[in-house]
């Protein structure tokens, strides 16, 4: 070993603070996953729309099939005590009916995706 004989070609060590090294368990929560607007968190947050949506959906059609031949049963009947009766009675109860449904199943997606970020 050859010692240099310029000072300024001398050996210098550096020295820092040690780091802190951070460790994760390799596994992403799907919360940090969607935090960080990831592929795989993009997708869970698309996944609770499309239950939201399907459910939206259902929702609208069994309406549009309830609430659609409204007209047809009107001209057919010209008696106006029927026409109360549908709509009080025949109307009110399915759709009240429906909106509680909808309600159950949209609160219901809500907490299956709160259960799977949570990790519970």
């Amino acid at each position: 070993m050859t010692v240099p004989q310029d000072p300024a070609e001398r050996r210098v060590v550096v020295t820092a603070p040690p780091r802190t090294v951070r460790r994760t368990s390799g596994y992403y929560r799907p919360r940090t996953e969607i935090d960080e607007l990831t592929t795989l968190g993009h997708t869970y947050v698309r996944s609770l729309m499309r239950s939201q949506l399907r459910a939206a959906l259902t929702v609208g059609g069994v309406l549009l099939l309830l609430v659609g031949p409204l007209p047809l049963v009107f001209a057919a009947a010209a008696d106006g005590r029927l026409q109360w009766t549908v709509l009080g009675f025949g109307l009110y109860v399915p759709l009240v009916l429906l909106a509680r449904w909808y309600v159950r199943r949209a609160e219901r997606n809500e907490h299956d995706f709160v259960r799977l970020v949570e990790d519970r």
